[in-house]
């Protein structure tokens, strides 16, 4: 059976969702980046403190379920949240296997210097609020779609 050129279609990068969703989100952590050096964070540290500014204590197991992130990328993260002085961590009592994290007074206060970074990482996405919104949805239902099938 010979293949047509128009079979083909759905392989080129042109028709992709994954790859504008990629590029986007490279670009997206980019722009962060002069927002988080001001801060001495890593984009992933900056989404952890997120997560503990919401809730002040959490598990590590509840972080990286929230997070979408395994043990090995998250544990030097903690670490040097913790060196930095922004977070504590102790085993938990129930589950020594477990830690719990806190947030200290240090990483409170990092808390009121991050404040305009989400109103400027929306401005640079040049998006109303409607599309904003839109893009929102879309992409968590996408993501809990995806996680269903595992």
């Amino acid at each position: 059976m010979a293949h047509k050129p128009e079979n083909y279609d759905a392989l080129k990068l042109k028709n992709q969702v994954c790859f504008p969703l990629y590029a986007c989100s490279k670009e997206l952590v980019r722009q962060y980046g002069p927002y988080l050096k001001e801060l001495n964070l890593t984009y992933t540290q900056y989404i952890v403190m997120m997560v503990l500014w919401e809730r002040e204590t959490v598990s590590s197991r509840e972080l990286a379920e929230c997070l979408h992130l395994d043990y090995g990328t998250l544990t030097p993260v903690l670490k040097r949240l913790c060196q930095a002085g922004y977070l504590s961590r102790e085993r938990a009592a129930e589950d020594e296997r477990l830690l719990t994290l806190t947030l200290t007074e240090e990483g409170r206060k990092l808390k009121t210097k991050a404040v305009g970074i989400p109103p400027a990482i929306a401005e640079c996405m040049g998006l109303t609020m409607e599309e904003f919104g839109t893009l929102y949805t879309l992409t968590y239902k996408a993501l809990s779609n995806m996680e269903k099938r595992n």
